[in-house]
Formats: C-alpha cells, sequence, structure tokens
C-alpha cells in the first residue's frame, strides 16, 4: 500500500513511560513520515532511548499509543515479532555472535525469524552487506573486524529483514572517532535509498548534513522540532539554545 507523503509511518500520540516511580517520558507526541531522518538530540536523560525502545515495543508504554502503519502496536495481543521485523533496531553496542561470520550474524534472523531457505537467507544477507560496503568482510569473524565494521554489520542485519523504519540508537557513541565515518556514510546510504529512519545521537554534524528533521528533547518531553537550519541557527527555545552551545559540533 503506497501511503501519500502526509501520512505517517509512525504516529505517536501522549507517549508516558515510567520504570517504577521515574517518569522518563511525559507526553510525547510525534509524527514521522515516509523516507524520512528524522533526529533526536537532547542531554543524557531526556528519554531520547527510552522513545526508540517503545518504538519498537522493546519497552512496554506506560500510557499512551504508538501507531505504526495505522496499526496500534502497544495494544494488547498485538504480533510482536511481526512488528519488529518491520521496525529494525541498531544498537550502540553490536551484539555480533562472535562464533559467526558477519555473513552468518546477518542471516540469522533470516533463517530464525522469517524461516527463509538458506540459499534466499543467503542472498539477502550479502545484498544488505554489500549496500553497507561490507561484502568483502563477509567471510570475517566479529574479532577480526574494527568496531566501525562490525556497526556496519549490525545495520546490515538490521536492514536484511527488509524493515519499513531503522530505529539507530546512538549508532557511533561506541566507536573511536576515526571510524565514525564509516557507519554515517553506510547510513547515508541507506537514507539514499528512500529508508525511514530515527535516529539518536550526538553526531550534530550528520544531523545539520543528514537530517530532514530534528526534534529536541528534554526532560521527557519533546521541546521543539525543525528543519536543521531552523534547530541549529535559530531555536526557539532557551533549553535548546543551552544545549547546542555545550555540545561540539562536528562538521
Amino acid at each position: 500500500m503506497l501511503e501519500s507523503p502526509s501520512q505517517a509511518i509512525l504516529s505517536i500520540r501522549g507517549l508516558h513511560k515510567a520504570y517504577g516511580g521515574n517518569t522518563v517520558l511525559k507526553g510525547v507526541d510525534l509524527d514521522v513520515h515516509r523516507g524520512e531522518l528524522v533526529f533526536v538530540i537532547g542531554p543524557s536523560g531526556s528519554g531520547k532511548s527510552s522513545l526508540l525502545r517503545c518504538c519498537n515495543v522493546l519497552e512496554p508504554v506506560t500510557a499512551g499509543s504508538i501507531l505504526f502503519d495505522g496499526e496500534d502496536i502497544t495494544a494488547p495481543r498485538v504480533n510482536l515479532n511481526a512488528v519488529r521485523q518491520k521496525i529494525g533496531m541498531v544498537f550502540q553496542h553490536f551484539n555480533l555472535y562472535p562464533h559467526m561470520t558477519a555473513l552468518e550474524n546477518v542471516m540469522l534472523a533470516l533463517r530464525k525469524v522469517q524461516k527463509l531457505p538458506r540459499p534466499e537467507a543467503e542472498r539477502r544477507a550479502r545484498e544488505a552487506l554489500a549496500q553497507v560496503n561490507m561484502l568483502d568482510r563477509a567471510t570475517f569473524y566479529p574479532d577480526q573486524l574494527s568496531g566501525g565494521q562490525q556497526q556496519r554489520v549490525g545495520i546490515a542485519r538490521s536492514i536484511a529483514l527488509r524493515p519499513r523504519i531503522v530505529l539507530f540508537d546512538e549508532p557511533t557513541s561506541a566507536l573511536d572517532p576515526e571510524l565514525v565515518g564509516s557507519v554515517l556514510e553506510a547510513m547515508r546510504g541507506l537514507k539514499a535509498t528512500g529508508m525511514t529512519m530515527i535516529v539518536v545521537s550526538h553526531e550534530m554534524g550528520f544531523a545539520r548534513a543528514a537530517a530532514d528533521r530534528v526534534v529536541f528533547m528534554d526532560g521527557g518531553v519533546i521541546l521543539e522540532q525543525g528543519t536543521p537550519q531552523e534547530i541549529f541557527e535559530q531555536p526557539r527555545h532557551e533549553r535548546t539554545r543551552a544545549f547546542l552551545s555545550s555540545v561540539t559540533t562536528r562538521h
């Protein structure tokens, strides 16, 4: 089903998330449109990662709703396995299986979750590795790869399932600075294919260059959002200005 540009692929309404007595999301409303790269910034503890984990139903929401492709994925008895195949996630830590090659790591979910026959799973896995420029490392084990290469395998693992949207939770924060560029390049390539992406990251230079929209969170709420130019050059909120002046913008 093709959707018009005005239709949100992901629609978050009144989202609250509490861990015991600690409420980390306090009524978040956010729409993400097909093909859009939404970049979420804000200080540590502002609720950014919790927001992503709720979007992938890794965390149950305390209140509110998340509609994905028109379906409320927070509803009881929703098929979480089916949802998670359509909503990919790339984590800060790569979580690759050390005893499996890059190719085998990418094939695993295709075989176990999507039940693809081995030849088809291998074809899809190679396709995904090629997309992030890692096909030449298909037979390498994780300990033979740099952190940046491992993260690109992690991205390939996510996109091999052909999700409708990919969530990135601090994908470069565990990397040495010189390895960050290759991961951002892979993400840029993914955006060029029309993939819908939500990225939580401190890579402000990448946000300026690649994002369609930047969302600033603090204290569990969205304080403002707009184009990179609006947020970085004309932030309306004092907290946004203070945050941006406290982080070193990478160019």
